[in-house]
């Protein structure tokens, strides 16, 4: 994601943050460009670590989660509970909310991809959970996958 897209983005998320009731803050606006960025998953140490090595005050992981809860509660942010990252929305970029999250992680490289799901198919699926005798508690989809680059360098 090039500088223009970013700052459009950050843009879009303060809108979201107004609408809401409630501030991106210069931290929280900082924390959600590093993820923007990377574009791969990060983990909260990972995020520190940037964020440290580019600002005059350190951070420290804890206010580093506590900004994630933020960006995850406002939907700015996904965590990924397979490889316990986080990814910034990429609906963000479309302007488009979602319903439920699901993603397409790499096994090799880490790389990850936010699709969306037809409404007909998560119904589909939380009629399948209700069958069963189950509570949906967390209807994100984490898949595992191999993408193109890391299939194609393999063979």
């Amino acid at each position: 994601m090039n500088r223009k897209q970013v700052n459009q983005v950050i843009e879009k998320a303060k809108s979201i943050c107004e609408e809401s009731g409630v501030r991106l803050t210069k931290k929280r606006e900082r924390i959600l460009e590093i993820m923007l960025i990377a574009g791969t998953p990060l983990s909260a140490y990972e995020i520190a670590d940037i964020y440290n090595n580019s600002a005059n005050n350190l951070m420290p992981p804890m206010s580093v989660y506590r900004i994630l809860d933020f960006l995850e509660k406002e939907e700015l942010a996904h965590k990924l509970s397979s490889n316990n990252k986080f990814v910034a929305c990429s609906h963000l970029n479309c302007g488009q909310r979602h319903e439920v999250s699901q993603f397409l992680i790499c096994n090799n490289c880490d790389s990850a991809t936010e699709i969306s799901m037809s409404s007909k198919l998560m119904d589909d699926i939380k009629m399948l959970v209700k069958n069963a005798g189950f509570s949906l508690k967390n209807p994100q989809i984490e898949l595992e996958c191999l993408c193109d680059q890391c299939a194609t360098s393999s063979v």
